[in-house]
């Protein structure tokens, strides 16, 4: 009987190590259809340490699918370059949205182009959001799924994921650890059925 706690001991370690965590995102934003309406909604920080500014400008709330072109409200921005992924989440065409709130902070995959608010300190909190009023996600052209723009490494790793309609479960490798405990389990029952 002195082995079991020793096998647990070994099952434990093993099944934390095989947990799997979720990649970094530091800006997060969602496409949804809610009613008649799609909601666009984006929060997180950015980290433009490995970024290049390009110049200031002023970005109106929109989305043009083809282009991976997504802005989140309306105001004047600061345009970094210097990332990489997607040149495209749709086949859609431009869209203006009906309403909006919060930061203006958005990305253009095919021009390699984010956008900040003017004045932007880099890891301080952003959060926007958009209204398509009367529209669905294939009015818009978009595809659903998740879309990933990264950039910098080590501690200044950092990334704006899209995602388009509603997200999986992510399994987080959650499968190997609760098969090991059953096993254990089941071990132990014939164990002590057979004693």
């Amino acid at each position: 009987m002195k082995a079991l706690p020793k096998i647990l001991l070994a099952l434990t370690a093993v099944a934390a190590l095989s947990v799997a965590y979720p990649a970094r995102a530091n800006f997060i934003v969602t496409i949804n259809q809610v009613g008649a309406n799609v909601d666009v909604t984006g929060s997180g920080t950015i980290d433009l340490t490995a970024l290049s500014f390009i110049t200031p400008a002023a970005a109106g709330a929109a989305i043009l699918p083809s282009g991976a072109y997504l802005v989140l409200a309306t105001g004047n921005v600061a345009v970094y370059t210097g990332f990489s992924g997607p040149t495209s989440f749709g086949s859609g065409g431009v869209t203006f949205a009906s309403s909006t709130g919060g930061n203006a902070v958005g990305i253009a995959g095919h021009d390699g182009e984010l956008f900040v608010p003017q004045g932007y300190v880099s890891g301080a909190a952003l959060s926007g959001t958009s209204t398509y009023a009367g529209a669905t996600l294939l009015s818009l052209g978009v595809t659903p799924g998740t879309y990933t723009w990264t950039w910098g490494t080590g501690v200044h790793a950092d990334s704006f994921t899209l995602q388009i309609g509603p997200a999986g479960v992510p399994d987080a490798g959650s499968t190997l650890p609760l098969l090991s405990f059953a096993l254990l389990g089941v071990a132990a029952l014939r164990r002590k059925l057979s004693c």
